[in-house]
Formats: C-alpha cells, sequence, structure tokens
C-alpha cells in the first residue's frame, strides 16, 4: 500500500500489479463513513474477491472531528445528539428530505479528487466502481447523480436517501447504472427503512439495483462481502 495527497486528500492506494496501485486493472473506489479513521475500509480490498490487478482506493475525509478517537474523520458534520435523541425516543429518523449542510462542499471535494486521480493514474471510468459505507455511501450516491462519469457501478452499503428534491430528478440521468446495495435490519444509526427508500427509488428511475439486507446492525456483515465480490467481478469484467 502506499500513501498520496490527491486534492488535498489523504489517500490510500493498494492492489494492482505491485500491492500499491500499478497497473491498468479496474479501479474500486470507497469512501468510509463518519467518525472513523481514513484507513477504515482498507482491509477490504484483502477479502473481496475481485478481477486480478483491481486497484483500490481509499481517500480519507477531509474533516478531522473534536469527539471520538483522535484519527476520526468525516466528509461533512452530522448533528450526533440530534441521532442520539432520536434512538433513545425510538424515533425513526426520515432523512429523505434532508439536505446536510456540508453536503455540496464535500461534493465538490471529491469531484475534485475524481478529475486529479485519473492524472495521477491510468483509469478507465468504465471500469471503474465508486461507493461507501454510511456517510461515505450517501456522498458517492450524491456524487454520481451529479456527474456523467461512465461508472460500471455504485456501491451503497448501509447508507440512506437523502436530499430526494434533489436526487429525484438526477437518478433518470443515470438510468441503466449497476447498483450494489445493503443494510442491517437491526441498524439503528441509518434506519432500515431509508435505504429500503433509496432501493425503490433507484429501482424506479431505471437502476438495477442488487439488494442484500441482513439480521444486523450498521455494519458491513461477512454475506454482505461474498455478494459484493460477485458484483464487483461481474460490472468490471464486462467488454
Amino acid at each position: 500500500m502506499r500513501e498520496q495527497q490527491l486534492s488535498g486528500l489523504r489517500t490510500r492506494i493498494t492492489g494492482g500489479t505491485d500491492g500499491k496501485g500499478g497497473g491498468p486493472g479496474p479501479v474500486v473506489i470507497f469512501l468510509h463513513g463518519f467518525g472513523a479513521p481514513g484507513d477504515d475500509l482498507v482491509s477490504l480490498a484483502d477479502v473481496l474477491n475481485v478481477p486480478t490487478g483491481t486497484r483500490f482506493i481509499f481517500p480519507e475525509g477531509p474533516l478531522s472531528l473534536s469527539f471520538g478517537p483522535s484519527d476520526a474523520r468525516a466528509w461533512w458534520i452530522i448533528d450526533m445528539a440530534r441521532i442520539q435523541a432520536d434512538r433513545a425516543a425510538g424515533r425513526v429518523r426520515d432523512m429523505s428530505m434532508e439536505i446536510p449542510e456540508g453536503l455540496d462542499l464535500a461534493r465538490e471535494r471529491l469531484l475534485a479528487f475524481l478529475k486529479e486521480l485519473s492524472r495521477h493514474m491510468p483509469m478507465d471510468y468504465k471500469k471503474t466502481v465508486i461507493g461507501g459505507f454510511s456517510q461515505g455511501a450517501m456522498l458517492t450516491c450524491d456524487v454520481a447523480l451529479h456527474t456523467d462519469y461512465p461508472f460500471a457501478g455504485l456501491v451503497q452499503l448501509s447508507g440512506n436517501l437523502l436530499a430526494q428534491p434533489v436526487w429525484g430528478p438526477l437518478m433518470t440521468k443515470r438510468k441503466g447504472l449497476p447498483v450494489f446495495q445493503s443494510h442491517g435490519i437491526q441498524d439503528d444509526i441509518l434506519p432500515y427503512v431509508g435505504a429500503e427508500r433509496l432501493r425503490d427509488a433507484l429501482k424506479k428511475s431505471g437502476l438495477p439495483v442488487d439488494w442484500h439486507s441482513f439480521r444486523g446492525g450498521h455494519e458491513i456483515h461477512e454475506s454482505v462481502l461474498r455478494a459484493l465480490g460477485v458484483f464487483l467481478k461481474t460490472v468490471l469484467v464486462k467488454p
């Protein structure tokens, strides 16, 4: 693995022909969730069954949080007190109409990152999958809808429908984009129903969704890793 600053984001790069992102192989870009360290998802590169030569890119969120571990990062700030209050009261939080403050800036940062990434390594966006976990999933969904990069696929691990007034009209422009989506039935951070709303909105707009629910919480279940490997091999080897 190697580290590199790309568009101001600390980025970990692994896989490829040399274990450091070398070669012309397919690319998988994964974004971590809120409050996680920048290397939170790096281990996925070692456990996913992907085509030979696949390169993995893990950009780190630009924001350092003032609470939690010293290496906790975020893409935008969220109201943790509200989430905790909703959990304590047993309320199911509907985020579908919310446009988080900071989402626009996070999108701009990631779009700049994608532009710079292609200048630093050979890549074909038709052989590139983008996705993430939790907040990282929602940001990559937002970015995929706001750009015309011909991604091979979009991965949504424990995400939710956000910004429906903005996302809704953009989804039809992504008709045909394969989506892998998973969510734990007992997730008490981002509600299961919010994931179902995202799934249904994507499918209604013509995006094929490979949907995987599991009995568990806000996590990446072992069964999801197996299914995700199958998805990645399918979309990354298409001619």
